[in-house]
């Protein structure tokens, strides 16, 4: 078992992490960052649309503007403090990422562009063409390599691990290259491991990875979950491949059309909004589609051609001349560990930043622009925090209490029911009981279906045995942390009895 020791330990490596990590290494700690797959392969990388700051540089624009739009998208679940604290610093937020050499593009007089989208009264998301979230990420990604951060790839958490105080000391992980068991001790964790919309499988625009490991992990360990039951739907996504088409085609001119032709709602609503439109079309048996060919090809090909390609490579369409087919999807998620305007969860010693945490900016509906800002914003302050926090400690030599393997008794386990067919079933049962429009009766027999799968769980076990590359063992593991984060959903959405935003009860 080998033993890793830093200041501070960021577990995930998209851009909340990677900002928390800068920050926290200018702070003077010694950072290592681990991460499930790669930076580059992160979810922020498909944040297309822009990020929000009210530099006016398009249309008149204000802070006070962007808190209320913010507000009221997020339906008065909201902390009204913490979404100025954001909105406050978003300028500061994109000068920095302009400072390090995000290719922003930019209007005739050279300023940062800026678009609108959904829910926001001007044109606030800075964007770079419609692969924003893409070049931040990038951008910040070579900025931690310049400052020789350690990151280390390929690491599935297992477990957090606490002293005789219970402070967070350790993280037991899975190194999936060699199949060992490494424990990585710091004086400070933040977790920065993402969202946990791919509970819906196939029916979301995230990638595999986004099962909600850090969150069910963090849940074990005594971390403070809310808000589990918000997960915000986009409403343009591809119909056969749940591949996101930007909501920055809409934000540029874009229609949504019915099969008869017809605009049948605003498309720069909040996305809550419009997905419950476009849901009421699809009951009475309409087919939707995105309509840009009237912005005309030079214009796709300069502003959106990320959505030309995309649409050409999944759906063999060419949007410059062709309706896109679109359907909404599950594509972030609001709910995530409880944390304080210090980015500090419940438990001492552990720090959240980024979509697997709540600081409840986004509350029950998610303004478009705000993801991408929210890790900067918030990114910083974890980094910079965490590292106050270990200067604040003195140094414990108390070791972590030994905890209970579930790798030892996932041994025992037999391989009699296929999990990815479990796992493919939930997810179509999540799109269509946990979705857009939810009633009590339906979710309260998922909540009977997910018990009765939990207890087959010892029926699953893994079926390749290998140790080295064992992609089939941290399917599983995913597996499992995602049928937590499935009874938390369902449990948070039984107590909310009213509507309310993304969560729309009948």
């Amino acid at each position: 078992m080998l033993n890793y020791k830093s200041d501070v330990l960021i577990i995930g490596a998209g851009g909340a992490g990677l900002t928390a990590a800068l920050n926290a290494k200018e702070s003077g700690a010694d950072v290592i960052v681990i991460t499930k797959e790669y930076p580059t392969r992160s979810q922020t990388c498909m944040a297309q649309g822009g990020i929000n700051a009210s530099f006016g540089n398009v249309s008149e624009d204000s802070v006070e503007a962007h808190v209320q739009n913010t507000l009221k998208s997020a339906h008065g679940e909201a902390d009204e403090d913490a979404v100025r604290f954001m909105c406050k610093e978003a300028t500061k937020a994109v000068e920095w990422l302009d400072s390090i050499g995000v290719c922003f593009s930019r209007t005739k007089n050279a300023k940062i562009a800026q678009r609108t989208l959904g829910g926001a009264s001007a044109p606030r998301a800075c964007y770079a063409q419609d692969y924003t979230g893409l070049k931040i990420l990038h951008t910040i990604y070579d900025r931690c390599l310049s400052q020789n951060i350690e990151i280390l790839n390929e690491r599935h958490l297992l477990e957090l691990l606490k002293d005789e105080n219970n402070k967070v000391c350790c993280a037991k992980v899975l190194n999936i290259r060699s199949g060992e068991i490494e424990i990585y001790e710091a004086g400070a964790v933040i977790m920065a491991t993402g969202g946990y919309s791919r509970v819906y499988d196939k029916n979301s625009t995230n990638s595999s990875s986004s099962t909600g490991d850090g969150i069910a992990v963090a849940l074990r360990a005594g971390a403070k979950l809310i808000d589990m039951e918000f997960v915000q739907f986009h409403p343009t996504a591809l119909k056969n491949s749940s591949i996101l088409i930007s909501e920055s085609a809409r934000g540029e001119g874009g229609y949504l059309l019915n099969s008869k032709n017809e605009r049948f709602t605003d498309e720069l609503a909040p996305r809550d909004e419009v997905c419950r439109a476009i849901n009421k079309e699809m009951q009475k048996g309409e087919d939707i589609f995105l309509d840009i060919r009237h912005l005309g090809e030079e214009f796709i090909n300069e502003g959106l051609p990320q959505e030309r390609k995309l649409a050409k490579l999944y759906e063999n369409i060419d949007p410059v001349h062709q309706l896109i087919p679109i359907k909404p999807v599950a594509h972030y998620t609001m709910g995530g560990i409880a944390v304080d305007n210090k980015s500090q969860t419940n438990i001492n010693g552990l720090f959240a930043c980024g979509e697997c945490a709540n600081h409840r900016v986004h509350g029950a509906n998610r303004l478009g622009g705000n993801s991408l800002l929210e890790i900067v914003v918030f990114g910083k302050e974890a980094g910079i925090n965490a590292a106050k926090y270990i200067t604040n400690k003195t140094d414990s030599k108390s070791k972590f209490k030994p905890t209970y393997s579930f790798l030892n008794e996932l041994k025992t386990y037999k391989n009699e029911i296929n999990f990815y067919d479990k796992r493919e079933y939930i997810g179509n049962m999540f799109y269509k009981k946990v979705g857009i429009v939810r009633t009590e009766n339906e979710l309260k027999s998922l909540q009977k279906e997910l018990l009765k799968i939990k207890e087959q769980l010892p029926l699953m076990g893994v079926k390749d045995t290998s140790k080295t590359y064992n992609t089939n063992l941290k399917e599983f593991l995913e597996f499992t942390n995602t049928l937590d984060i499935c009874f938390e959903i369902v449990n948070a959405a039984l107590k909310r009895h009213v509507s309310c935003g993304a969560h729309y009860i009948i």
